[in-house]
């Protein structure tokens, strides 16, 4: 039997009343009179949670869920990894806010971070995903002396005022007036909806004729900002070729390429970072969510020649909290000592394999890479199936199973389960997924 890496209960899923139970309709109640309405994640996960184990999540009334969420990719190694947990504990003993004065843990999770990227770069620190793609904008953006920022539709790079106009859906700036315009997209390869004959040289193509026509972009493109996978989007995993074919677009016309590796980044696809996979080279790396295994923390790479920064060029109370960094380096400890990254790569092969055998018309694709695997919902053909999802996440739920959509029409049910899910609790998993998904 395979070794528990993160402490999860190994009989879940356990349903002793049908969420929503009594407990948790109480404390829903709660928050619903003290918080915001515009609160999104509750309207599809009705329980209040007590504590969570590895994979495992428990609700107030004694429910015990597997997950599939891990905190949206969030909390790669589990919930409450006694790996990750020791050594935030010990830092916590020291000092856990320092401002951007040198401590232990800093130079140390600096290092070993670097040494995974497969490049030589420096770290700027930020505090949120959405603060290290500005940052890396920002970057591009000073070392280039331009502006425009190429991106695709359906990315998603964050929802501030200075993110919002690099995300491709249009619905997130209906809530703000000012958002960044200097912005040209094209289209991401999404081999199930491409409308091209050739998905992945059109659309290179395409690119490499506007930067090549002054009518079009001309020479004021900063950088090309691209999401390895598309998060999201909908796990949209494009034709081998497309990283590699924008890293020689952008060689060829002198413009960073930045990726953004907020969701896909910290072994989540099966390499530590999902560029590997391609054998590329960025310039600029954006780099959050799972880093801190919970604790917000978040951080940009960028190539040591483009260290010309002024003092002051992006600043911030939070950057680099020593307890997200203790997080941070503990993470790529374990998934180098416990070899995570193979493991994801069998067990993510394994989960397309039992999906594959869905026998049902409203299931229009299954894609994805390592642990980020989407399953597009569809009627009537290929069209979209918003329903569909929001039925699967409601069922899951009352069956012991956290599972939650993504897509550009919400019809993607995406599986984000952490890297260390026992291999018992997948099949588990799976079975009930398939079970669903069949009686669609």
């Amino acid at each position: 039997m395979e070794q528990n890496l993160d402490d999860s209960i190994l009989e879940a899923p356990v349903i002793n009343v049908i969420p929503p139970g009594p407990k948790s309709l109480k404390i829903i109640k709660e928050q619903e009179e003290y918080e915001t309405s515009a609160l999104n994640y509750p309207k599809y996960f009705k329980i209040a949670i007590d504590k969570a184990l590895g994979s495992t999540v428990i609700d107030v009334d004694g429910n015990v869920y597997i997950d599939m969420v891990t905190g949206i990719s969030v909390v790669n190694l589990g919930h409450n990894n006694p790996y990750i947990r020791r050594a935030v504990e010990e830092q916590l003993g020291k000092i856990w806010h320092s401002l951007e004065v040198p401590t232990e843990i800093r130079v140390n999770f600096s290092k070993k971070l670097l040494s995974t990227l497969g490049f030589k770069a420096k770290l700027l620190f930020t505090t949120t995903g959405a603060d290290a793609v500005e940052a890396a904008v920002k970057i591009a953006r000073w070392i280039t002396g331009k502006k425009t920022i190429i991106t695709f539709e359906g990315s998603y790079h964050g929802i501030t005022a200075g993110t919002v106009g690099l995300t491709g859906a249009n619905r997130y700036k209906n809530f703000t007036q000012f958002f960044d315009d200097r912005v040209a997209k094209f289209p991401y390869p999404y081999p199930y909806r491409c409308p091209f004959k050739d998905c992945l040289n059109e659309i290179l193509d395409l690119i490499d004729y506007a930067l090549s026509n002054p009518g079009y972009l001309g020479d004021d493109v900063a950088g090309i900002l691209v999401e390895p996978i598309q998060g999201e989007g909908g796990y949209v995993v494009p034709p081998k070729g497309f990283l590699k074919g924008l890293r020689e677009i952008a060689d060829k016309y002198s413009i960073p390429l930045i990726v953004d590796e907020v969701q896909t980044g910290v072994g989540r696809t099966g390499k530590m970072w999902a560029y590997q996979w391609e054998n590329i080279e960025p310039d600029i790396v954006c780099i959050s969510k799972a880093i801190g295994e919970g604790i917000p923390v978040s951080m940009v790479a960028y190539r040591q020649d483009y260290d010309k920064l002024p003092i002051g060029f992006h600043l911030g109370t939070y950057r680099g909290n020593p307890l997200g960094l203790a997080a941070g380096l503990a993470a790529l400890e374990f998934i180098e000592k416990y070899d995570i990254l193979s493991r994801v790569q069998r067990l993510g092969n394994k989960i397309i394999k039992e999906l594959s055998t869905v026998n049902n018309s409203h299931v229009g694709d299954i894609r994805g890479l390592g642990f980020m695997i989407g399953i597009e919902l569809v009627k009537d053909g290929k069209n979209p199936w918003s329903e569909g999802t929001k039925k699967v996440i409601e069922e899951a739920l009352k069956r012991g199973l956290l599972v939650y959509k993504a897509g550009r029409w919400d019809n993607v049910i995406r599986l984000m389960p952490p890297l260390t899910i026992p291999e018992i609790l997948l099949d588990r998993a799976l079975t009930i997924l398939n079970d669903i998904l069949n009686s669609l």
